[in-house]
């Protein structure tokens, strides 16, 4: 097994355990982050993220395949993620795109469908508006709200 192939096999299976501090050591010095509802994060607020997703999502259940690398600086894997959200069951199917340097993550992104998501965790206004520039804007807007009151509470 590669290195990459080894951050990846611990950054899943630190999620699956809520392991936040694992999970972030999975990641370089000045490492970004990107998905369609957080937008693009620095390492520092990518790392409150992930402690966010640990510590507040109690039923969260993971699992990870088809880790493939591209070469030596680039892999992707696919990862499912179920939840609740406001009573909402979430079931969300994700496509993760990693860049390495020195066996640690300097770019990941996971790319989903953001509409499907958004119909399970919005309900019939999701339904609606999901697919609009405008109701993605709204819910990066108030993710990110969300993400910054929760980093300033463990400061």
């Amino acid at each position: 097994m590669t290195p990459n192939e080894t951050t990846i096999h611990l950054f899943f299976q630190s999620l699956e355990k809520r392991d936040y501090k694992t999970l972030q050591a999975c990641y370089g010095k000045n490492a970004v982050y990107n998905n369609p509802v957080m937008g693009l994060l620095d390492t520092e607020t990518t790392n409150a993220m992930w402690q966010l997703v640990c510590t507040c999502i109690p039923d969260l259940k993971t699992s990870y395949t088809d880790i493939q690398e591209l070469d030596e600086e680039y892999a992707t894997c696919l990862w499912e993620e179920n939840y609740s959200d406001n009573k909402n069951l979430i079931y969300k199917k994700n496509k993760a795109y990693f860049r390495f340097e020195n066996g640690l993550i300097i770019e990941h992104t996971d790319g989903f469908n953001f509409y499907v998501w958004c119909r399970q965790t919005y309900g019939i206004t999701g339904w609606l508006f999901g697919w609009t520039n405008f109701m993605q804007k709204r819910i990066q807007k108030k993710a990110r709200k969300g993400l910054i009151e929760f980093t300033n509470t463990i400061k």
